[in-house]
């Protein structure tokens, strides 16, 4: 596929759908970038949970909190909370807080969301966002209410932009060999590798990885909303990065008028987003 063809392409996808889609991508050969809305504000859903671990990871290197200190799983965590499976599990488990930010990111486990916020303030992560740049992301709650309506405002919930999730893993991915982009993120290099290999380790493959050739690698942290779909992360071409990607869904109709549901229709369309990308670079 002809790359100059890429943005009518992208056009074509978003439009062929009744509903909002907002996207950023870079391509990491070029420098390229292709944008749609990427500077608006939209529900975060999960992928919020990637500033979270940075946030949690800066308050390590300054001492605040301990990644290793022992946590015990308690029946009052599984309350309100619609993801993951710990709150199946047998309270009296003990984890590790950096286990509790690894099952955060990989199984998207709002228990261990709830151990790692127990630990930070909403102010805290929101003032470490600005600190490294992301104007347009805004933690709003410790976790959202589950009797959220699909139609709900924003100020209802935290909000991101697909710019400020390209950014960000630009710079978790730049810190892996430049030690200043680490001390920008306020993260040490090695916190910065971890960060990444987490995003690597992602269990729920949907969205962007899901038409794209089967064990491509991608680190990414992938949302489910009441308005919405949204995935954003880095996707690899023989273990190289070959772009950045950030794809938010809005305003997606519970059903499609053919009867499909409507969060079917928002993940595929983030597919065919990431396959067209990859097809062009």
């Amino acid at each position: 596929m002809n790359a100059k063809a890429l943005p009518a392409q992208l056009e074509a996808i978003c439009d062929a759908q009744p509903f909002v889609t907002r996207y950023m991508i870079r391509n990491l050969v070029t420098g390229e970038t292709f944008a749609r809305g990427a500077d608006e504000e939209t529900p975060s859903a999960s992928t919020r949970k990637t500033s979270i671990m940075m946030a949690a990871l800066n308050a390590a290197l300054r001492g605040q909190i301990d990644l290793e200190e022992k946590i015990v799983y308690e029946r009052r965590l599984a309350e309100e909370v619609a993801s993951g499976m710990f709150r199946y599990l047998t309270p009296g488990i003990v984890i590790s807080l950096r286990d509790a930010i690894t099952g955060m990111m990989v199984l998207s486990d709002n228990v261990c969301t709830k151990m790692v916020f127990e630990r930070l303030t909403l102010d805290e992560v929101n003032a470490y966002c600005r600190s490294i740049g992301l104007t347009g992301t805004h933690h709003r709650f410790l976790i959202p209410p589950i009797a959220l309506p699909p139609d709900h405002r924003l100020a209802d919930v935290t909000t991101t932009t697909a710019a400020d999730q390209v950014r960000l893993l630009q710079a978790i991915l730049d810190a892996q060999d430049d030690p200043a982009v680490a001390e920008r993120l306020g993260c040490s290099p090695t916190h910065c590798d971890y960060a990444l290999r987490t995003l690597k380790s992602q269990i729920l493959r949907y969205a962007l990885p899901s038409r794209l050739p089967f064990g491509t690698l991608v680190a990414h942290k992938s949302g489910t909303g009441k308005r919405g779909r949204m995935d954003a992360g880095i996707v690899y071409r023989d273990n190289a990065p070959l772009y950045i990607i950030a794809v938010y869904t809005d305003d997606v109709p519970q059903v499609m008028p053919d009867g499909t549901p409507g969060y079917t229709v928002a993940l595929e369309t983030m597919g065919r987003i990431a396959r067209a990308c990859w097809d062009s670079f």
